[in-house]
């Protein structure tokens, strides 16, 4: 059962993994600004900002609209740490499966919600499930990274290739280029979206429920540069 959660926690680390992510990250933000009221979900810096403006103008109805997924990014953050600190030890299922198949039924409901109406609910719904896969995927091969949002990967990207060039270190180029490969897909994800969604509306987030599927299920494949047991695992396994 140890091998298992071994091979289950490198293969959450994986390129196959967050390249998957990526694309669904950049799908879902391109899904909720063409089909549900023009807004991002995936990072709440943009909501920040427009709450202080709204404050502001003292318009207080529209701080609501803010607030909601703010909250619910919050939430999910709260819920993802609570699976992961009960499922920690969990000899089945990684506790990352778990979020993945919680985000799964999330997208599946709010496939078949009208657009329109209930946009407010839905922009807060997929908060909610950006936050819970941004809290559950952070490590790339052992380095610091999301698959929602890209200012973070393109920071350390960018910083990577500089200390390339300083000091022609491989490993640093290797880094490097795997940041900006997650960015590229990241794109991918964009557009891809923006056709999908154009065409199919609503039901096109059923291609990000594909993605978290695929994701599932690869993390039951041990990892192929699994060769031999790490001595330390880190406290967030």
């Amino acid at each position: 059962m140890e091998g298992m959660k071994i091979h289950l926690e490198k293969a959450s680390e994986s390129y196959i993994v967050g390249v998957l992510l990526a694309v669904a990250g950049g799908f879902l933000d391109v899904y909720t600004y063409i089909c549900r009221g023009g807004v991002f979900a995936n990072a709440q810096t943009g909501n920040i900002v427009l709450l202080g403006i709204s404050a502001a103008d003292g318009n207080w109805e529209q701080i609501w609209s803010y607030i909601c997924p703010i909250l619910a990014f919050m939430a999910g953050i709260l819920l993802t740490e609570a699976v992961r600190k009960k499922y920690r030890y969990n000899s089945g299922l990684h506790w990352r499966q778990i979020v993945i198949a919680l985000e799964f039924a999330v997208l599946l409901v709010i496939a078949f919600v009208p657009s329109g109406r209930y946009d407010d609910i839905v922009n807060t719904l997929v908060s909610f499930v950006c936050s819970m896969q941004v809290e559950s995927f952070r490590l790339l091969h052992g380095s610091a990274y999301a698959t929602t949002m890209c200012t973070g990967n393109l920071r350390s990207a960018t910083e990577q290739l500089f200390y390339y060039n300083i000091n022609k270190d491989k490993k640093a180029r290797n880094k490097s280029l795997q940041y900006y490969g997650i960015i590229f897909f990241f794109i991918i994800g964009a557009v891809a979206g923006t056709a999908l969604t154009r065409r199919f509306l609503e039901k096109s987030v059923l291609v990000a429920c594909f993605l978290l599927l695929a994701v599932f299920a690869i993390m039951f494949i041990p990892p192929a540069d699994q060769t031999e047991e790490p001595q330390n695992q880190d406290c967030k396994t």
